[in-house]
């Protein structure tokens, strides 16, 4: 049986879960929640769908775990590759690229969407969404069945030059939310912090996320 980082089991639809990543001034935080499933049953409920690709860059998850990860596998051994040949490490953009390029090549078989995130020494901190062949930059993305719950918290709360600590809390709130409302969503929730110094990865359970009226 086919895993899903979701519940809704229609192939092209399925988008399940929560994920998020956003730019401060010198570096980026990802989140996720931790919820798989299978039809409609829950199969794992603290999968971390937030996979380094090399160093200082990340991919969040969500779709077909499998297909998902497989993906990341692909990139980050392509990656690897660049880093010998080249000497150096690879953008965050050339990351990105290559999600993009899999993920549009094989879209007919694959059924998965990557957020690639990370810091290089050229442009710093960097979020990019890379959907049906489409790559953009930009200052936040969200995805999964629970950003539809969420947008509009997102884009009422998101303001440029936000810092490390004010990303990290407005990504926790974001998952929180998403994760008391969508289905799809759920278990404990995952957080990435990439900047110059390297990559702090933290979980954080379902008492100690941020509660709101309803909760």
């Amino acid at each position: 049986m086919e895993t899903h980082c979701t519940d809704t089991g229609v192939r092209g639809v399925s988008t399940g879960t929560t994920i998020i990543a956003m730019e401060f001034n010198g570096g980026v935080v990802l989140g996720s929640d931790s919820r798989v499933s299978a039809g409609k049953s829950v199969v794992n409920r603290v999968m971390n769908k937030l996979l380094p690709l090399h160093g200082r860059i990340y991919c969040a998850l969500s779709g077909s775990a499998a297909d998902a990860q497989s993906i990341a596998e692909l990139v980050r051994y392509q990656l690897d590759m660049h880093r010998m040949e080249m000497d150096e490490d690879p953008r965050v953009r050339s990351a990105a690229f290559l999600v993009k390029s899999i993920s549009y090549k094989y879209k007919e078989e694959l059924e998965a969407h990557l957020i690639v995130a990370g810091w290089d020494r050229r442009e710093g901190g960097q979020v990019f969404a890379t959907l049906n062949g489409l790559l953009t930059r930009q200052p936040f993305v969200v995805g999964g069945s629970g950003s539809s719950y969420i947008y509009g918290f997102v884009d009422a709360g998101y303001c440029s030059g936000m810092s490390e600590g004010e990303c990290q809390q407005f990504v926790l709130s974001a998952l929180s939310l998403a994760m008391g409302r969508d289905g799809s969503s759920g278990g404990v929730a995952y957080i990435v912090t990439i900047d110059e110094r390297g990559a702090e990865e933290k979980v954080i359970l379902g008492n100690d996320l941020p509660a709101f009226f309803d909760q």
